[in-house]
């Protein structure tokens, strides 16, 4: 037996040292003093009856030898080495989720690829195969799950012995073993077993490969790992089956053949070589990940699991932006940690006994999985015999006596030791003491009168600090959770598991005490598994199920958004035609109204300009100045009241001239006579460069006298009644033309202007030999296109979808612009509301619950696209967003409401890009090109704040117009610098022809 000499603590790093059963404080914190003897109780220490301490019955004094305190010693652990222990174990944790390089006693943090909890909806009946959760055997369960609205049934269970030459045997006759008990539970069973799905539960570190999961290629995915059963509908789902690699035995397993291959492959290979069943092998877990999901929904979240049986372990729910090896952004995966292989020896060094050492040695992986060895079950035992049998030898026990059980390996079992630790303080003192007297005997030993409580001590040491050094590791992932979420305060569940804690009541009340010590920040609610995790593994088959349904639901919802190649090249040549005929004049749903504007800037013009810019509630005067060293602005911004924008025409064109009058004064421009540019951003069919008729009023607007009217001619009527003011209106211009004109000063390439905003519209700069409104044969002339309205006509029926008809029916022009309502800020929010809806009623998102906040028309902006699909935003940012829209979500559901966004931005980007494609494709077939290089100019909210708008309609445009180089330049204030740089290109053309 090993020399127990061990340096003597510091008295200040004794603090916290040894709890008893009950979380009570060590033994040597009662006592006064050390004799021969043994050790007196202190006046006022409390008694076993109430505080759990052992204490004999008939005596004041516990023959405690100085040997047995020295071995007691040993098993100690202060908060310093507690805390220690917890920072290692941490930056273990973080330094293997980051991929980087570790030694081989680092925490292997394996994802699972399980990506949700449960929600309380899983129904089904299920098979679960359970292997290395219990040590020598394998257990078998029927689970049915009946939701939360129906009544728990208990599952069928059966739980069959490991013969060791199975254990250590090669590993077809393990899996031909676990085929064959499989087949065996099922042949007793009396229920249907057509189409059975199993969950296998295997309890080993394993690595899972990251193509076992549904993916829809491009888009998020459930982040669950489904097999056959769920088909792949119209081609839309890729379907793999689970892999799982075993990196390595533990607990006494050490089968050949079997490391380094897929165990879900050699059982489904034993279960076919065994014939009697149809077994799909659905998911395949291991027991901590079963006891996680098998937490109970009604604690609240439950992301957490910790096994203490054979082995030890626990997993947590991990951001899936911090695990290196997954690639992912989104979402979150549960995480092995695998903490039995921890042992840095740093810190695990100095709590290391002797008999810690001893039992290593003589384990089946020396130097491996040191930190196990001190906190599993398989071992608690054998460390408790080798200190018993080093007292004997020492004469401190059993009169110096030991026998070869006690000297066998193995000959006390962790049921040994619950057994004595429990009888520390009964209610029947002599009943327990005779219990322990029992085991012992069985033993071959010849107990003392003292002995027994001795060996009580023992235990309670053993077990103590075993279930200290679990609460710090815990503690650990526990801090990496509140971090990571960047919370002040976590509050949590953890699920427990495994004989440790179903037989030791007092490891779970030291773990709770010591981790409140550790880790003060979280809040942890501690719930205790059901069905020893089989339940949980069922759980784990059933969401898989569950959320593979809910995808197909979803896929086939969002299939009409996602158009292909070919679908947007018949928009592309729709638009093209649609184009041809509003240039003839013939009936088409494009308007292609001549805007008279017949250059852009070629970077000579010079002068002060005026410019108006009315299109809402607010309007702006500006004085813009173009010189050689570049443009500069001056503005100011001026309210329409709504009395004035829905009196008399006169009223409002009369306030109009009084908000440029006082911008004169202000400049000191007054008795000037500036050309003007009017930038007027409701529907107008132009006549001229300085002629416009409006057609109607939108926005709000609602002046008499005015629609029908050519509102320059109300405007120069409103100057004139305004006596000794003199303003040259020089042209009319939409927003469209002014973003063109605005970029075509930056870059005399632009041609094209497209504005994506609340609204959409783009106008280009056509042969005037093909206008045929307007006469002339030579030059250009820019075409306001009108684009929203494509499609009026139903050429774009067969992609509209129910969601549109919705958004269209609801909105105050059913029926008319029909690109714009599947493109435009206006309206996207609200095609996602609708769909929100639908997937509600069909119980894929929010469990089913409609409310009422949802119902509300316009209650999803569009600008909640731009900030749930920013790549900048985790996960709880997002669920923040919907949160706070009252929508009770999970982390589920905002992957699925990310996935509808992308979905509708997305589309409203291709369909974009095929309108621009046939415009660029257009002018280069005018002008007889084999290439073309052009700069389209843009502006509006939704193109430049959504994070991926502008690059798919880039990418759109490149694959549908291959032989045109298009430059995409956003606009600097297209409505007012673009109105004054029509109106100085119209002047500079007019001195050109005066010339």
């Amino acid at each position: 037996m090993p020399n127990i000499a061990r340096e003597e603590l510091k008295p200040e790093e004794s603090e916290q040292l040894l709890l008893l059963p009950g979380g009570h404080p060590p033994l040597w914190n009662h006592m006064d003093s050390i004799g021969p003897v043994g050790l007196r109780q202190r006046e006022g220490a409390p008694g076993c009856s109430q505080e759990g301490l052992p204490c004999p019955s008939d005596s004041s004094e516990l023959p405690v030898s100085p040997q047995v305190l020295a071995c007691l010693q040993q098993f100690k652990v202060t908060e310093t080495q507690l805390r220690q222990i917890q920072a290692s174990l941490l930056c273990s944790m973080e330094h293997a989720l980051g991929g980087q390089a570790s030694p081989a006693s680092s925490v292997r943090m394996l994802p699972t690829y399980v990506g949700s909890t449960p929600h309380g909806t899983e129904q089904g009946d299920f098979v679960v195969l359970e292997l290395g959760a219990t040590g020598a055997s394998l257990r078998v369960l029927w689970v049915t799950l009946v939701g939360n609205e129906g009544h728990r049934m208990e599952p069928w269970s059966q739980e069959f012995v490991i013969p060791p030459e199975v254990m250590l045997g090669p590993g077809q006759q393990l899996f031909d073993f676990a085929a064959h008990c499989l087949s065996e539970f099922l042949d007793a069973i009396p229920m249907d077993k057509k189409g059975l799905q199993l969950g296998f539960s295997f309890s080993f570190p394993c690595h899972q490969t990251g193509l076992d999961r549904v993916r829809q290629s491009g888009h998020g995915d459930s982040g669950w790992k489904v097999c056959s059963p769920m088909k792949a509908i119209g081609g839309l789902i890729q379907v793999f089956c689970p892999q799982s690699t075993l990196i390595s035995w533990t607990k006494g397993f050490r089968c050949s053949g079997v490391e380094g291959h897929d165990v879900v492959q050699l059982l489904r290979d034993a279960i076919k070589r065994q014939g009697a069943y149809s077994i799909d092998v659905v998911a395949v877990v291991n027991d901590t990940v079963g006891t996680m999901m098998g937490c109970e929904p009604g604690f609240g979240p439950c992301e957490v699991g910790l096994v203490v049986d054979t082995g030890t372990n626990a997993c947590y729910m991990e951001e899936a932006r911090h695990v290196a090896v997954l690639d992912e952004d989104r979402g979150r995966v549960c995480v092995s940690v695998e903490w039995g292989s921890f042992s840095d020896d740093g810190v695990l060094g100095p709590v290391l006994t002797t008999f810690d050492h001893a039992l290593d040695q003589e384990s089946l992986n020396p130097g491996a999985q040191r930190f196990e060895k001190m906190i599993g079950g398989l071992y608690l035992g054998e460390l408790v015999r080798l200190v018993l049998a080093h007292l004997a030898q020492q004469g401190v026990l059993f009169d110096g006596c030991t026998s070869s059980a006690l000297l066998t390996q193995g000959s006390i079992l962790l049921e040994h030791v619950a057994e004595m630790e429990d009888t520390l303080c009964p209610s029947s003192p002599l009943a327990g003491a005779a219990r322990v007297h029992a085991i012992l005997q069985d033993l071959g030993l010849s107990v003392g009168a003292s002995d027994a409580k001795l060996v009580q001590y023992v235990c309670a040491a053993v077990l103590t600090r075993a279930a200290r050094l679990c609460a710090a590791a815990l503690a650990a992932v526990l801090s990496r959770l509140r971090h990571s979420r960047e919370l002040q305060m976590l509050q949590i569940a953890v699920a427990t598991g495994g004989r440790v804690f179903e037989r030791h009541p007092s490891f779970l009340s030291i773990l709770q005490e010591t981790v409140m010590l550790l880790a003060p920040e979280c809040d942890v609610s501690f719930i205790p598994s059901v069905d020893g995790g089989g339940r949980g593994v069922a759980m784990v088959t059933a969401v898989a199920a569950r959320l593979a349904a809910h995808r197909h639901l979803l896929e086939e919802t969002l299939a009409p958004f996602r158009l292909n190649h070919e679908q947007l090249a018949v928009v592309q040549a729709q638009m093209r035609e649609a184009m041809v005929k509003g240039l003839r004049g013939e009936a088409s749903s494009l308007r292609m109204l001549p805007t008279y504007v017949r250059a852009t800037p070629d970077g000579t013009e010079r002068g002060d300009f005026l410019a108006l810019d009315l299109g809402g509630t607010n309007f702006r005067v500006l004085l813009v100045r173009v010189t050689e060293g570049g443009v500069k602005i001056t503005s100011q911004v001026y309210s329409i009241p709504e009395y004035v924008a829905q009196g008399s025409g006169q009223q409002l064109f009369d306030h109009i001239v009084d908000c440029i009058v006082d911008f004169q004064q202000k400049q000191g421009l007054s008795g000037q006579s500036l050309p003007l540019g009017f930038t007027f951003s409701f529907p107008c069919r132009q006549l001229g460069l300085d002629q416009g008729i409006l057609l109607n009023w939108t926005k709000g607007f609602n002046a008499s006298d005015c629609e029908g009217q050519d509102v320059v001619c109300l405007l120069r009527e409103a100057i004139g009644r305004r006596q000794a003011v003199e303003l040259n209106v020089v042209a009319i211009v939409n927003d469209t033309v002014g973003t063109m004109m605005s970029c075509g000063y930056e870059d005399s390439r632009c041609e094209v202007g497209l504005i994506v905003g609340t609204g959409t519209n783009a106008c280009y700069m056509e042969e005037l030999q093909n206008v045929a409104a307007v006469a002339g044969d030579s030059g250009h002339m820019c075409i306001n296109m009108e684009w929203g309205a494509f499609g009026d006509d139903g050429s774009l029926d067969l992609l509209r979808t129910c969601f549109d008809a919705n958004v269209d029916q609801a909105s105050i022009n059913p029926g008319k612009q029909s690109f714009e309502k599947m493109i435009s800020g206006m309206y996207l929010g609200e095609i996602v509301r609708h769909i929100l809806l639908h997937l509600t009623s069909l119980g894929v998102l929010f469990r089913g619950q409609q409310t009422q906040r949802l119902q509300t028309r316009d209650i999803f902006k569009t600008k909640f696209l731009s900030e749930i699909e920013s790549d900048s935003l985790a996960l709880r940012q997002v669920r923040a967003i919907l949160e706070d829209l009252g929508l009770p979500l999970t982390s589920d559901d905002a992957l699925m409401v990310l996935e509808v966004c992308q979905a509708v931005s997305q589309r409203a980007a291709q369909l974009c890009g095929a309108g621009v494609a046939a415009v660029v494709e257009k002018i280069r077939e005018n002008r007889g090109l084999e290439e073309l290089t052009v700069t389209v100019g843009v502006d509006g909210t939704l193109y430049k704040l959504h994070p991926h708008f502008s690059s798919l309609v880039a990418a759109t445009v490149r694959k549908l117009a291959p032989r045109c180089v298009v430059t995409f330049l956003q606009s600097e204030d297209g409505s007012g610098k673009g109105a004054a740089l029509v109106t100085a290109v119209a002047c500079r053309l007019a001195q050109t022809a005066c010339v």
